[in-house]
């Protein structure tokens, strides 16, 4: 009963707090907000829409249950979760977080998913696209391709390892099924061609819920990151960024590393976006030092995401919490290994001019490149596909309105 009324008292005091500092300091919450907003409103939102669209008509007609009985052998051993989580894995990194949230209470409300499967699986299938680690983050702010490459690597190999450990969670909870289950095309087949009778819509009525949940979900995820862009710029001003930055100082200083990077983390903490840049500017850092910090910033997703999909699981009986802990140790995973591969990757590929290894590290620019092109083409093409996505929004919605009002 205490810990009830102390959790009461300290909620409505941080609300108050906010209240009080969006009215003290009005420029600087427009400006972050702003910025959120152009964040959501140029890429997030383009980016994500076509995945979410495409992957809610996948599990409509059945193709993730076909994928999901061909890659249960793979899965199951190696993480502890059914064949779908492959479909989930691989689509959350392509699009980035919070896919892989999303897709996971999808196929939880199916039934596709246990609760701890469905736990399991969230914890390591939600990690940054490609489009955003070469683009916005190596490109756009360090000016470094080849820096791109090195967080990648780090990135979705912490992210393997997390999925590796997680397999171990909650295996007194799970209730095994000893029966041999078919897993041949057949049966793939069988299962998809089960799945899209079971699921009776017309094409017309999945492809328009398809969209309506989309974009529901995508107005949620603006609502956040225009949220902690805020709250980001109003902890800084009231110097409690600064404050908990000085308490990381010394943690850096045992890592050999610059006091400078402290408040970079912090604020990446909170919005890996302003993290990753601040942390490309600070000047008195080497880059492996920079890269180290960036990919657990990376890693750790930031509040931002995490509220995400903390409303995202909310839906379902998913829990919370195995996905923070996930977060905090794929942070120390990605950090790692930017740490023990800086030598062997970023050193031998870019770090000099090395013939032998030219061919390599070539295919692996261009790919960075490209990605960076494709990043910079969303941006200035996504607020068109934002205002074209959100008038079918309103179309339909009016229409579902109108059909049962009539009814």
């Amino acid at each position: 009963m205490f810990l009830s009324k102390l959790k009461t008292i300290v909620l409505a005091l941080s609300v108050t707090i906010m209240a009080v500092s969006l009215i003290s300091f009005p420029q600087e919450s427009f400006e972050a907000s702003t910025r959120g907003l152009k964040m959501w409103w140029e890429i997030v939102f383009p980016s994500l829409l076509p995945f979410f669209i495409i992957s809610e008509m996948l599990i409509g007609f059945g193709v993730v249950r076909f994928i999901g009985v061909l890659l249960e052998p793979l899965m199951r051993p190696l993480f502890g979760v059914p064949g779908v989580g492959g479909f989930v894995w691989a689509m959350g990194m392509a699009s980035g977080y919070p896919s892989g949230a999303k897709l996971s209470a999808r196929l939880r409300q199916e039934g596709q998913l246990s609760r701890i499967e469905a736990e399991r699986l969230v914890s390591f299938t939600n990690s940054s696209n490609p489009l955003f680690i070469f683009g916005a983050v190596s490109i756009g702010f360090f000016g470094n391709v080849h820096l791109g490459a090195m967080l990648a690597v780090a990135h979705y190999l912490g992210n393997i390892s997390v999925g590796l450990l997680m397999r171990f969670y909650g295996r007194n909870e799970e209730l095994r099924d000893g029966s041999e289950k078919n897993r041949s095309i057949r049966a793939a087949f069988s299962a998809l061609h089960q799945t899209r009778i079971k699921d009776n819509r017309p094409i017309g009525k999945l492809l328009g819920d398809a969209v309506m949940s989309s974009i529901q979900t995508l107005l949620m995820i603006g609502g956040f990151i225009i949220l902690f862009s805020v709250i980001n710029k109003l902890l800084f001003n009231l110097h409690i960024t600064a404050f908990l930055a000085q308490l990381f100082n010394m943690f850096l200083g045992v890592m050999g590393m610059t006091e400078n990077l402290s408040l970079p983390f912090i604020s990446g903490l909170f919005e890996i976006t302003l993290g990753s840049q601040m942390t490309s500017q600070v000047k008195d850092a080497t880059l492996m030092q920079q890269a180290m910090i960036t990919s657990f910033v990376l890693a750790f997703s930031g509040f931002s995401v995490q509220a995400q999909v903390a409303s995202i699981l909310a839906q379902t009986d998913i829990r919370f919490q195995p996905f923070f802990f996930a977060r905090i140790v794929h942070g120390f995973f990605a950090s790692f290994y930017s740490l023990i591969l800086w030598n062997p990757v970023y050193v031998r590929f870019f770090g000099s001019e090395n013939t032998s290894n030219a061919v390599v590290a070539s295919g692996i620019l261009d790919g960075g490149n490209r990605l960076a092109e494709v990043h910079q083409a969303i941006a200035a093409a996504g607020p068109l596909v934002t205002i074209a996505a959100l008038c079918i929004y309103v179309f339909l919605l009016w229409q579902r309105i109108y059909s049962s009002e009539k009814k």
